[in-house]
């Protein structure tokens, strides 16, 4: 047995250096048997790494993602059976996975979160993950569930997006958890015509055109130019590489990428010959219980990076999350005990059940895995804060916070001190009339600072402005707005 493992090892060496020498490729130790690749040697300080080294040393084994995965309704598509028993095999060595997270915005989105969080189930899991930047694929511009060609992106701001990408991922998993690669360090060393003869002969067109993406494209009006038809051979052959160079045999990805991951499992078992090595996992899209996409709002995307949508408003969108799909959501969005959400859902249908309990824990783990502990505090103080009658002490920092969640307008000092808040709420824009004012104020729906407001006589004096520069109007819980205080002078 061991002879003919050696030779099969030394018969795809020999094959490799004869025959694919032209591309950016080379053997790595993976091949050799029973050996783990290199980069698992190298990162034994890995906490991540020393949690599998503990789950093989166990007799139970590590726990199978791909069963964590399917009990939790996260798991859509694998390429093969194998994959779920690989990932609890005790005598195969840890998994090394990877998710392809293309740079068309400067921060990756909700649409985006469950490639980070499927790759976190591995690593919790024991295997190494990866997170490929697709600095060269994006472009071309993957055409999957796309009805329109996308625009060509300025190489400027492709850098720009790489950076703020490769940030958020980092935060996310941690940069000591997660390898990050860019694809466009390899492919900016391919040359076309070696790419056709060692590659592209062993693509099949009738395939390439069957897949789903395709097929959709092509019976639209727009149609699809050939640099999009070739995308799915890009991303086939980010696969074989990183496969061959970094050792890594698992490729996932959103169900809409079915097409793009099984080009890869193809390239490899055509090119270096091999069955059952290489495995594709696909999950399942983020979709509301009425078939709607979730991961927009009013404003547009739900972005990850802080710099584009604030904690607090992160939080809140996963805060207002109906009672139909909360459930659901914290099951493929958290990483809380199966028994803990049984718990939550039983819960719901008891008698003196406070409502949003569930959604609250749902925005909280959510807002964590995202934005940090910290990120999370920061978004249940502005929450808190928001609050009409909150106890909460509003202090400039924390209004600073919330000020690009809340309309805003300014004044200077001398205009807004002695005025009536009842005329303030009109020129603020809080209320379009006086008399609008004064009934809500009748009704115990006016606010200062959190404060209701019982007389219509109220005027704004030097104490109620926060730190000189912030006042905070509410008419009822929704509607606010952020009154900045200018210069006395």
């Amino acid at each position: 047995m061991n002879m003919r493992m050696a030779a099969a090892t030394t018969s795809r060496a020999f094959l490799y250096s004869h025959h694919y020498h032209s591309l950016p490729f080379f053997v790595p130790s993976f091949f050799t048997a029973s050996r783990v690749p290199r980069s698992h040697r190298n990162n034994v300080r890995n906490p991540i790494l020393l949690s599998a080294v503990k789950c093989l040393q166990s007799s139970s084994g590590r726990q199978n993602v791909v069963e964590i995965l399917e009990e939790r309704g996260l798991l859509e598509s694998l390429t093969s059976e194998q994959l779920r028993h690989a990932c609890s095999d005790p005598k195969h060595p840890p998994l090394k996975v990877y998710c392809g997270f293309d740079p068309t915005a400067e921060s990756l989105h909700l649409g985006n979160l469950l490639g980070l969080i499927v790759l976190s189930w591995f690593q919790r899991c024991g295997h190494q993950t990866v997170a490929l930047i697709g600095g060269a694929t994006a472009r071309v511009g993957d055409p999957s569930g796309k009805s329109l060609e996308r625009p060509e992106l300025e190489p400027e701001t492709l850098s720009q997006n790489t950076s703020g990408i490769t940030n958020t991922i980092g935060r996310i998993l941690g940069s000591s958890g997660v390898s990050i690669l860019n694809n466009y360090d390899w492919w900016k060393e391919v040359r076309l015509l070696d790419f056709l003869k060692d590659v592209g002969r062993f693509a099949r067109v009738g395939s390439m055109m069957a897949k789903e993406s395709v097929k959709k494209r092509l019976e639209s009006e727009q149609g699809m130019s050939y640099t999009e038809f070739t995308y799915q051979l890009l991303q086939g052959y980010d696969f074989l590489y990183l496969f061959r160079n970094e050792g890594i045999n698992v490729q996932i990805g959103g169900s809409d990428q079915w097409g793009n991951i099984t080009a890869g499992t193809e390239l490899i078992r055509k090119i270096l010959r091999v069955d059952d090595v290489a495995y594709g996992l696909t999950f399942r899209l983020l979709l509301k219980s009425d078939g709607t996409k979730f991961g927009k709002s009013e404003d547009g995307a739900i972005w990850l990076s802080p710099s584009m949508l604030s904690p607090y408003k992160f939080y809140q969108y996963f805060f207002s999350v109906s009672d139909a799909d909360v459930v659901r959501f914290l099951k493929i969005l958290t990483f809380l005990d199966m028994n803990d959400i049984k718990q939550l859902e039983s819960d719901m249908n008891r008698p003196g059940y406070l409502p949003n309990t569930a959604q609250r824990r749902l925005a909280e783990e959510v807002t964590r895995f995202v934005h940090g502990q910290d990120g999370l505090d920061e978004a249940l103080k502005a929450t808190e804060a928001l609050r009409p009658g909150a106890d909460t002490k509003l202090d400039w920092k924390t209004m600073q916070a919330i000020s690009e969640d809340v309309p805003s307008c300014s004044f200077p000092y001398h205009q807004v001190l002695d005025l009536s808040l009842v005329d303030l709420s009109v020129s603020s824009g809080l209320l379009d009339s006086k008399s609008a004012a004064r009934r809500l104020l009748k009704q115990g729906g006016l606010y200062l600072n959190n404060s209701r407001v019982d007389s219509e006589n109220k005027r704004i004096e030097p104490q109620d402005i926060v730190d000189g520069k912030l006042l905070l109007l509410s008419a009822g819980k929704k509607n606010k707005v952020l009154v900045r205080i200018s210069s006395g002078s």
